[in-house]
């Protein structure tokens, strides 16, 4: 960087805001307890989510039913999910078939808080996870606790939670792109697993991140410790 756009950057930081999905930090701590941002909240009638190029939140589509997602839900920055997720997928399910969304990691979030919009970062505590595979593609769903939520931060894995609630967002998850009148299920959870398996997943997602995206976090790291 050159001395002028160093004495810049301070002020340019101000005026251009972080792109969510790469401009945001994991987390240090990370995968125990991982940045997330956050595009729907249960009060939406709308899914929004991000869009990729922009980094600001798109209207996805209209909840056209009354299935709603009954956590925060949206996205761990800087992982994305392609050839070692769907390898993992493949290795726990036997599906041969199966290959990455090129999405970022999903994640709901729990907390006895009531956040009334989306675009915000949440720190979380991974509990868990759904193996979600939707039209052939991997499309894990990580369930995690806000980090020092009074109430939920005493989960620590999946097993805490109880069924019914685990039921639940399975069921949204099952049902939330089907279509009325239809016998097709478009998505299908395989499994249900726990804190160790969300800590590998988001691990993999990881290593997905840096090879599709290799040297950016470096040169960014550089950009602001300029």
């Amino acid at each position: 960087m050159n001395d002028d756009l160093r004495s810049l950057w301070p002020s340019l930081t101000l005026l251009f805001r972080s792109h969510p999905w790469h401009g945001i930090p994991i987390g240090e701590d990370a995968p125990d307890i991982v940045n997330t941002y956050i595009e729907t909240v249960p009060s939406d009638t709308v899914k929004y989510e991000i869009d990729k190029k922009s980094g600001f939140l798109k209207v996805d589509r209209p909840q056209k039913y009354s299935s709603i997602c009954p956590t925060l839900y949206g996205f761990i920055p800087q992982t994305y999910c392609s050839n070692h997720i769907a390898e993992l997928c493949r290795e726990r399910t036997g599906r041969t078939s199966v290959v990455g969304d090129d999405d970022p990691l999903d994640i709901c979030v729990l907390t006895e808080k009531v956040i009334t919009h989306g675009d915000i970062i949440v720190r979380a505590n991974p509990i868990g996870g759904f193996r979600m595979i939707d039209r052939g593609q991997a499309d894990d769903k990580i369930i995690a606790v806000m980090h020092g939520d009074a109430l939920y931060s005493q989960w620590n894995n999946i097993e805490d939670c109880p069924r019914s609630f685990t039921d639940r967002l399975k069921h949204y998850f099952l049902t939330y792109k089907d279509l009325p009148d239809s016998d097709e299920r478009i998505c299908e959870i395989t499994h249900v697993f726990g804190r160790e398996e969300a800590m590998e997943v988001i691990r993999r997602s990881r290593k997905d991140y840096k090879e599709r995206f290799a040297g950016l976090e470096e040169k960014m790291s550089k950009i602001n410790d300029d």
